[in-house]
């Protein structure tokens, strides 16, 4: 069984890439009702259950390398990393969601 830990990155390391000025991709997995409330700013919305059919349409204007994806807790961003990693993607699972985002200071607007 593959080491789940290896494919997420967590709030603290996606912050410290955020202020040194990385501006890695990040996709949100979460229905459309959870976007509506808050998000992380720059991120591009699709939900999972359109993952495996949009997600290249969506991801097409982004620079290459690796994608964050992230929803509310980090089940489903695990899930849709996973699909995207299959279709040739190197994407990873923001640990906690935007949950753990928030706790962890990060900025999200609405």
């Amino acid at each position: 069984m593959a080491d789940a830990t290896a494919h997420e990155i967590s709030p603290k390391d996606l912050r410290a890439r955020h202020e040194r000025g990385e501006r890695t991709p990040l996709l949100d997995v979460r229905e459309q009702n959870e976007w509506n409330l808050f998000r992380i700013p720059g991120a591009i919305h699709v939900p999972l259950a359109r993952v495996s059919g949009a997600a290249g349409e969506a991801l097409a204007n982004t620079p290459e390398g690796e994608i964050v994806v992230y929803c509310g807790r980090g089940a489903r961003s695990a899930q849709a990393a996973e699909m995207l990693r299959a279709q040739g993607y190197r994407a990873t699972s923001l640990a906690g969601g935007i949950t753990a985002w928030i706790d962890a200071g990060g900025e999200v607007e609405e």
